[in-house]
């Protein structure tokens, strides 16, 4: 198998909100788009992160299409995280988790969205362990 992309499908209640969102504090642009759907992209994210509006006709499998995923996060590795949070406090974006750092090297933030998606900004310290 050869794996030619990749994407992330989150289903949220409003598509145009979670897409200004990313579009605005992260640098994706957008992609495609129809009524309930976004494909966002950014050349150095690895995959496009995908809004789907709940309960979309077309969403498969059907008995998922009214469901959000809990407890779900995005995460992208940045080279300068103090660099980052600076920014995202004067763009005035709330912070869920203030900068903190893991015993194992990680330093990380996190933020939500308007739909509740946690997106977690990340510089590893020391490298991890494999």
């Amino acid at each position: 198998m050869q794996i030619t992309a990749s994407a992330i499908s989150l289903n949220v209640d409003d598509v145009t909100a979670s897409a200004t969102f990313i579009k605005q504090h992260f640098g994706f642009h957008e992609e495609m788009s129809a009524d309930g759907f976004v494909s966002l992209s950014r050349p150095d994210a690895g995959f496009n992160l995908i809004f789907l509006c709940i309960g979309l006709e077309t969403f498969k499998p059907i008995h998922m299409r009214g469901h959000r995923v809990d407890g779900l996060l995005i995460a992208f590795v940045v080279d300068d995280i103090d660099t980052e949070y600076a920014r995202i406090q004067a763009e005035g974006v709330a912070i869920t988790t203030s900068i903190e750092t893991e015993p194992w090297g990680e330093r990380f933030f996190q933020v939500t969205d308007p739909n509740g998606v946690v997106i977690q900004l990340v510089q590893w310290i020391t490298k991890p362990v494999a």
